[in-house]
């Protein structure tokens, strides 16, 4: 199975989360890092957002 890569617009859209708070979060090392796809493009591995989006709490637990 290969692995997608995901664009920020879209891992946004995946985790709820805004541009700044995924940044926040990176330099916290709370959240995935991006890897390099091009000069000026990066992507997450979709395989690291879905680990991260099922290491969070859920509400209630």
């Amino acid at each position: 199975m290969s692995d997608r890569f995901l664009r920020r617009p879209a891992v946004e859209e995946e985790t709820g989360l805004s541009r700044s708070a995924i940044y926040r979060m990176m330099l916290e090392g709370e959240f995935p890092r991006p890897i390099r796809i091009g000069k000026q493009a990066v992507a997450w591995r979709q395989s690291a957002i879905e680990q991260w989006k099922s290491s969070r709490p859920v509400a209630g637990d």
